[in-house]
């Protein structure tokens, strides 16, 4: 130094930097060391200007320095002490850069133990034992480990392990292990030790936990325990009986020994189970133990669930069947896609005993994996299916039809795709309407991949709807929307009139007469319609030669016929035949829509209204007519917006995506395929004020204090405010400490700063900034501001305890202060006895990282006071001070008593709980713990576990109000906690105001002056007390003063808010809390309102609802339309009259009607809507289905909207024609006969009187053509049976139903026997009599293609001459039949024949057999003995009787009586008990009887001359097979009329004949009549299948025709029958 300064004096003169030749060293020192000190020794020129400072922290320290800087002396250095220390040496008054250097002082602390073993540790041979040690100090100390004074380290024992945590892990001890251990703690600062005597004893086996019996599942493991303690380790053996299964030296497979001394098995079998011993056996003694081993079958499904579909609507099963052993239980829990179903919660689903899942009306949502799990003792199991649930599909969307370009006959369909019900779709089907007939079939199969096709084959000029389906594996599904009427353009006709003929009348006339072409071919309109009116356009005077003529002032795309009639003075002629259509070309609408009214609908849209044209200014196809919305801003100059709007009947649209708090400019015109029509007036729209769109902007804060942060912000742009500002709220929250943000509102828009206090200390804050106009907030600012507050001194530490108090040492742990308000750099402990001077601490400080102090060397048996603090930047903060007494006799604390919650402190949100302490078990009470439950099923929690152990009271907040709770408390004391105290009663916070306004609030006009307001009540968890009421509050708006010349233009917005703001006035109506609606009435017309609500309870009002914005002077009809008529005026046409709705309910001017109709009586319920745009109250609704009740309803609707609808009325329009019948079909087609039969006309169109059938063969039959009409009444009859076909011809047959006229026909083919492919005739037909019946035989002829399934016989009566089917369905291993003589007509002779079957249709009839009699042999009575007898007999007995006559002179009566008798006798032999026998059978079926008086022998009766046959649906006898009688037959007695109620269904379906016989009674009306009058149990068949029914009673009949006719003609024959005519025909089985 002296050679530093020598130097600095030799070259004074000169300058030279500052430099540190000795730097300052890093200094560590012992806590608790008096005094350390820094050297920095520097080196400059000028010296005596050289300044040297120390800086600790960027803070210049002034204490403790000496020797001109050079050395700086800390006195009583503590841990606050510690850091980076600078040394800093610079010339004065130079610009010479400084030097610096700097050291690190460091506080060195000796070791001390946390944690020490026991003084003594008495273990167990064989065991594990750890000896606790661990140290802490500054530096980390070192441990080592000595053993009876010899380090660890040289002992080399692999059994000793030094711990992580410091401690000593000896492993399996050995005697030898006895001794003492001791544990060094060293560092530099200083060294500590401590030690245990460690004592190793033996013990004899004994149980730790002894062998339980084990129940456990075959294939599962089994765990037999048997722990056992002692020392030595005892060695454990298992045995089964005699037999060691497991030992130390035995080991057999599937035993395991465990190290626990258990014995596992694995797996187990149903063998194993049995009695088992453990024994255990030590060099002290032998232990045994047994136990029972139960093994159950194992629970195993035998039938899982399988994949299965189901259909919607039914029930789905799902099998779940287990085996399971029957000592235990099973249950099955059913799981959908992994949640488990609760079949209590819904009566759908349930499981069966067996765990079956029956689930019923299945729907998609039920579409998933279902899992069966099988739950048992004995195991569980599980398997899975899935369920997949069909519907039918969705109808096909968007169908439209557009007309082919390319081919004017057909049309182009399309479609989307619709949901196919989770099955795929199969195909499509479409059906047509042409000229607004029934729906039919068009096309039946189409790709299901097709979303489109052309529909061809249609007719010209004539009108079409279409409709599309889809069908897949369920069935078909809904129809699609039908799709808009669409006309194909008319053609030329097809073909000419036809059948012309020309007659001559007068030497100057002809009359031509024809028939137009068939309706198919006309291909136009070509007559004047019933529903067209004729209107005079033009009368031109005095050009009587005109030829052509001008009609001005038509519409444009109209279709017109003209005619034309002259006038002279006698009067005008008779008008001309209508001209062929005409349609006007299009031209652009003439007008704009009317009544155009602009209206807010919301913060960025307008809604406007107008009238629609009516459809005779549309001056254009419909279907291309619009709208065409213009719109632009007031405020600046912009392009106009444009809006379409393509449906023509719309009324209002509404203009969406304004800008907020804007008035708009809006016209509107009308448009159709040629052009656009004019522009509307122009009108005036604001869209209502909103919400701000954007934040704040610059927002930014700065923390003032510890407590408080300072923000400022700018102005929402003027663009994005949407509205009046009101005021900004700030939002903040400690970030990652608080879950929702707290709110501070700033009123005006004038202030944009605001001082946020009543902060936390030193956290960090997340702040954003938003502002509100009156209808609510706006976007809070992004990102969020991060801000933290400043530092303070820190809070006390908290939870401070002694766990380990001794007579001279007590270890104390605390936790951080709740409240740290910065960095805590540091603890201080200060301890002294209660009984020393209060100022006389003994004070220690620890790091930050420490939680726990060892003070030591203390007094036994006294008390100390602990005071213990934390220190951040800015000093020492509050101390928390406790008291411990040094004793070892302590225990836990006694529960706090007399718990309670005074109700005068009851608050909404907070109450007080106060408390006396109970006993602290000779420990202090540390802190007290309160614990709430919110009533009545909530849970505890714990509301603060830090509450002061002086407290003895505790103000518990944040509760909601109006609720109930109770309360309890518990001490904390060093030992631990006491039990909770008894709970408190229960208390209940007071009420408070309602946290959330009315919900859902709707605002709608009701009346011109008046409003409905309707909401939703606010939820039940808000309502903080019992709900009184609502208020409603509302004030007029003047910023929209309604339409027309009476709106107020404003210049600019902040005039506007100028305006507004005077009307802050709101009137008020109070609502019961019951309802939910209420109406405010008399308001101001053409005003915009403002309605806002609010709850209230007794304490006061929630906050208010969002504002809604009402016009009033606008509201739709109240009423509807009055006393509607409904009058029928043709087939397709209804007129409508009406009243309008009272005047006092149209609530402005009615524009208009919509009426809606619908079939009320068929399955097409589908509502249609006629709009009506002018105030007329008549209409006509045309193009409506026949003969059909259709409701109708109206409604009125003016400029606000739609009123209510009127009740349904009905209507009927008239019967018209039918359609075809839907089906014809024919069975049971022999060569001769045929059974035809046809279905019910899809659209009857009015009542169906009967039907006519004509058949003729498709070409001549021996050069004749026949033509058979036959008309049947009635519609419970729809078949025929035919018998004179003629052998392999085909016949074509046409079938008509007739209501008020007949419909079009239904046409069909059918060729006579026998079928290609059929089999052969049966050959050798042999009949034989017998006494009692007719046997006949034959032999199997060629089966035909395929193998012969059975035989029919065919038979034909000498009386008829007609071959017809006489017994059905014998085997095919038959090769004879006996017919009972009894069940054929007496005296007449039948012919058989035999006609084989197979599946291609009966074969080649047999040839005939010879013809067989029926007659049977004379009975006994009639042989000459008999006769000769009764001779006698007669004799002897007229003897007698004389003789008695001569006795008594009564001779006479008796004579009477006697011969009265024999008559009845012999008129009885004469009687035909079965007369009737065409319903005869063949399988011994009961058959009615009818008896008839036989006259004329056996002689057939007249015939009826050939002609055209005309048949009566009349029902002549349900005994006989399709006999009927016609109606020109000249009978005695009138027809007998069977209702159609009379025929019943299993009549009509499933009683069928099997064969029919002419009667040859029923020519004469004698027979006929005595058969009439058994009408007693005469039914009515109905059915088309022919089948045969056994066990009926009652044969049904079909009718016959048979016929050789030979006139091509139709004759229908009135007078009675030609006598001796020998012409088969038609009736009772072939009678006509």
């Amino acid at each position: 130094l002296d050679k530093i300064l020598s130097m600095e004096l030799i070259n004074a003169s000169d300058t030279v930097a500052p430099v540190i030749v000795i730097p300052p060293q890093n200094t560590s020192i012992i806590a608790g060391s008096s005094e350390v000190t820094l050297e920095c020794v520097a080196n400059a020129r000028p010296l005596e200007r050289l300044s040297i400072t120390w800086k600790r922290n960027g803070i210049k320290i002034t204490s403790g320095i000496s020797s001109f800087g050079r050395r700086l002396t800390i006195t009583n250095p503590t841990s606050a002490d510690v850091g980076v220390y600078f040394c800093e040496a610079k010339l004065r008054d130079s610009t010479e850069e400084p030097a610096r250097a700097r050291a690190f002082l460091s506080i060195m602390e000796p070791p001390y133990f946390t944690a020490e073993p026991n003084s003594i540790i008495l273990a167990e041979a064989e065991k594990d034992v750890d000896i606790l040690c661990q140290a802490m100090g500054i530096p980390i100390p070192t441990l080592v480990w000595y053993k009876d004074s010899v380090p660890l380290s040289k002992l080399e024992n692999p059994r000793y392990k030094v711990l992580l945590s410091g401690g000593l892990r000896i492993h399996k001890l050995h005697p030898q292990d006895a001794g003492i251990f001791q544990c060094f703690a060293s560092n530099k600062a200083g060294e500590i030790q401590t030690y245990t005597y460690l004592d190793v004893t033996n013990i004899k086996p004994a149980f730790i936990q002894p062998p339980e019996d084990t129940t456990v599942t075959e294939g599962m493991t089994a765990v037999l325990a048997c722990e056992v303690s002692g020392a030595p380790k005892p060695a454990i053996s298992w045995k089964k009986g005699s037999q060691i299964l497991a030992s130390g030296s035995v080991q057999i497979p599937r035993f395991i020994l465990l190290e626990s001394g258990g014995l596992q098995i694995t797996p187990v079998f149903l063998q194993d189970a049995g009695n088992y011993t453990c024994c255990a056996v030590n060099s002290e003694g032998a232990l045994n133990a047994f136990v029972m081993l139960t093994v159950w079958n194992r629970t195993v499904i035998v039938h899982p669930p399988e994949d299965s579909t189901v259909i919607k609507g039914t029930t789905a099963t799902l099998r779940c069947e287990a085996t399971h052993d029957p000592r235990i239980s099973i249950r099955y829990l059913w799981k959908k896609d992994s949640v488990v179903i609760n079949p209590s919660s819904t009566s759908r689903i349930t499981v069966e005993k067996d765990g079956t899942l029956l689930i019923s009306q299945t729907w998609s949502g039920d579409i998933g994996d279902y899992t069966c799990e099988v739950i048992s003792f004995g195991g569980n199991d599980s398997g899975m299916a899935r369920l997949e649930v069909i519907e039918l599909p969705h109808s096909p969307q968007n169908l439209l039809a557009t007309l082919n370009s390319s081919y004017s006959r057909s049309v182009m369909l399309s479609w989307v795709r619709p949901f196919d019900g989770n099955s795929p779709v199969l195909y499509y089907m479409v059906e047509l309407s042409e000229n607004n007939s029934p729906w039919k079939v068009h096309l039946s199969n189409l790709d299901p991949k097709m979303t489109g096709v052309t529909v061809s084959g249609l007719t010209p000029a004539r009108t079409y709807q279409f409709r599309v389906c889809a069908v897949n594996q369920v069935g078909k599904g809904q129809y699609s929307s039908e799709t808009s009427r669409l006309m194909l353009p008319e053609e030329p006709p097809s073909a000419p009139p036809k059948n012309i003929v020309a007659s001559g009348r007068t030497n100057q006339s002809i009359m031509v007469q024809w028939q137009p072409p068939s309706e198919s071919e006309h291909n136009g309109v070509g007559v004047l319609g019933d529903e067209e009116e004729w209107v005079s356009l033009r009368e031109v005077e005095n050009e009587p030669d005109a030829q052509m003529l001008e009609v001005p002032n038509l519409t444009p795309y109209t279709h017109y016929r003209f005619r034309m009639r002259q006038v002279n003075v006698v009067g005008p002629s008779p008008l001309s035949q209508p001209s062929r259509v005409i349609q006007t070309l299009q031209a652009p609408p003439d007008v704009a829509p009317g009544s155009v009214t602009a209206r807010t609908a919301s913060e960025t849209s307008l809604r406007l209204r107008w009238v629609p044209l009516p459809d005779t200014q549309y001056n254009g196809n419909p279907e291309s007519v619009g709208y065409r919305i213009k719109f632009w801003r007031v405020d600046v100059q912009s392009p106009a917006l444009m809006k379409v709007v393509n449906d023509r009947l719309e009324r209002e649209c509404t203009i969406e995506d304004l800008e907020e708090w804007t008035e708009y400019e809006l016209q509107i015109q009308a448009f159709n395929a040629i052009g656009a029509g004019p522009w509307s007036e122009v009108v005036r729209g604001r869209t209502r004020e909103s919400v701000p769109s954007a934040p704040p902007e610059n927002v930014s804060a700065e923390a003032v204090s510890s407590t408080q942060i300072l923000l400022t912000w700018t102005a929402v742009p003027e663009p994005e405010q949407n509205g009046l500002i009101l005021g900004y709220k700030i939002l903040f929250k400690a970030k990652d400490l608080d879950s929702e943000p707290k709110s501070q509102v700033v009123r005006g828009n004038h202030t944009q700063s605001f001082l946020l206090s009543g902060l936390r200390k030193y956290v960090l804050y997340e702040i954003q900034v938003l502002a509100f106009t009156r209808i609510g907030d706006g976007v809070p600012s992004s990102p969020a501001v991060i801000e933290r507050t400043k530092d303070d001194a820190p809070g006390p530490p908290v939870r401070l305890v002694f766990p380990e108090v001794r007579l001279t040492s007590v270890r104390i742990i605390w936790q951080p202060p709740e409240e740290p308000n910065g960095i805590i750099l540091g603890y201080q402990i200060a301890y002294r006895l209660a009984s020393s001077s209060p100022n006389k601490f003994t004070t220690v400080e620890v790091g930050s990282t420490v939680r726990q102090f060892t003070a030591t060397d203390l007094t036994p048996e006294s008390a100390y006071i602990f005071r213990t603090s934390a220190k951040t930047r800015q000093g020492w903060g509050e101390p928390l001070e406790a008291t411990v007494i040094t004793t070892e006799k302590r225990e836990r604390p006694a529960p706090p008593r007399q718990v309670m919650t005074p109700q005068s402190d009851v608050t909404s949100r907070s109450l007080l709980l106060t408390w006396v302490p109970g006993s602290d078990g000779s420990s202090p009470i540390r802190y007290f713990t309160v614990q709430v439950r919110e009533l009545p099923n909530g849970d505890w929690q714990t509301y603060s576990s830090s509450i002061s152990h002086e407290a003895t009271s505790c103000i518990i907040e944040s509760l909601n109000p109006f609720t109930s709770y109770k309360l309890r408390v518990k001490a904390t004391n060093d030992i631990g906690d006491s039990d909770f105290s008894a709970e408190t009663e229960a208390v209940t916070t007071l009420q408070d105001v309602p946290a959330e306004p009315p919900s859902s609030v709707l605002v709608t006009p009701h009346t011109t002056s008046s409003v409905l307001v309707q909401w939703q009540p606010p939820k039940v968890e808000s309502l903080n007390g019992l709900l009184l009421g609502y208020r409603i509050y509302y004030r007029e708006l003047d910023y929209d003063t309604g339409s027309g010349a009476e709106t107020k233009t404003i210049q600019s917005p902040s005039a506007l808010r100028a305006e507004l703001t005077p009307q802050s006035s709101f009137k008020t109506v109070n609502s019961s809390s019951a309802l939910t609606t209420y109406e405010l009435t008399q308001l101001k017309k053409y005003k915009r309102y403002e309605v806002l609500m609010t709850a209230y309870n007794i304490i006061g009002e929630s906050p208010t609802s969002t504002p809604v914005e009402v016009f009033v002077g606008e509201a739709a009809p109240a009423l509807a339309p009055q006393n509607i008529q409904i009058n029928s005026l043709s087939a397709s046409q209804l007129e409508l009259t009406w009243d309008p709705p009272p005047a006092d309910s149209q609530n402005g001017n009615i524009q208009g009607y919509k009426i809606y109709y619908w079939e009320s009586d068929t399955q097409n319920d589908t509502e249609k809507v006629k709009v009506l745009f002018l105030p007329e109250t008549t209409v006509r609704l045309k193009n409506l289905t026949s003969h059909t009740r259709y409701m109708v309803c109206i409604s009125a609707f003016n400029a606000a909207g739609d009123g209510p609808r009127s009740s349904p009325s009905q209507g009927r329009t008239h019967q018209a024609a039918p359609s075809a019948p839907s089906f014809l079909t024919f069975s049971e087609i022999t060569c001769t006969t045929l059974n035809v039969s046809w279905g019910e006309p899809t659209a009857a169109n009015g009542v169906l009187q009967g039907y006519r059938v004509v058949y003729e063969p498709l070409a001549p039959i021996q050069g004749v053509s026949k033509v058979v009409t036959v008309d049947i009444k009635g519609n419970w009859q729809r078949w025929l049976k035919v018998r004179d076909l003629t052998k392999g011809m085909t016949y074509l047959f046409k079938v008509q139903a007739r209501t008020i006229a007949y419909g079009p026909e239904l046409q069909a083919n059918i060729t006579a026997g026998p079928a290609e492919g059929s089999p052969g005739s049966p050959q050798e037909i042999l009949v034989t009599k017998s006494a009692s019946g007719l046997t006949l035989q034959w032999t199997e002829g060629d089966s035909g293609e395929k193998p012969t399934t059975g035989y029919i016989i065919e038979a034909r009566p000498s009386d008829e001459g007609l071959w017809d089917m006489f017994v059905k369905d014998i085997p095919r291993s038959a090769t004879s039949y006996t017919v009972d003589l009894d069940k054929l007509r007496q005296g007449v002779t039948y012919e058989f024949r035999v006609v084989a079957v197979n599946e291609f249709g009966y074969g080649e009839p047999s040839v005939p057999s010879v013809a067989v009699s029926a007659q049977t042999e004379a009975p006994f009575y009639e042989e000459w003995w008999f006769l000769l007898v009764m001779a006698l007999s007669s004799l002897i007995l007229i003897l007698l009787v004389v003789f008695a006559l001569v006795l008594h002179g009564q001779s006479k009566k008796y004579k009477n009586c006697s011969a009265g008798k024999t008559i009845s006798n012999v008129e009885e032999s004469v009687t035909l008990d079965n007369g009737g026998f065409t319903a005869l059978e063949l399988n011994s079926r009961h058959l009615i009887k009818s008896t008839f008086s036989k006259k004329n022998g056996t002689r057939s009766p007249p015939r009826p001359s050939p002609g055209g046959l005309h048949y009566s649906d009349e029902d002549i006898c349900n005994k006989y097979n399709g006999a009927v009688l016609t109606e020109g037959l000249g009978l005695n007695e009138k027809p007998l009329e069977v209702s159609e109620s009379e025929a019943t269904d299993s009549d009509y379906e499933d009683e069928l004949p099997k064969h029919s016989f002419v009667n040859h009674y029923m020519s004469d009306p004698t027979y006929y009549n005595s058969w009439k009058r058994q009408q007693k149990g005469v039914k009515h068949p109905a059915s088309y299948r022919y089948e045969e029914c056994a066990a009926s009673e009652t044969e049904p009949y079909f009718q016959t025709v048979i016929t050789t006719q030979s006139s091509g003609g139709v004759y229908t024959p009135t007078g009675q029958p030609a006598p001796g005519s020998r012409t088969p025909v038609t009736g009772f089985s072939s009678f006509v």
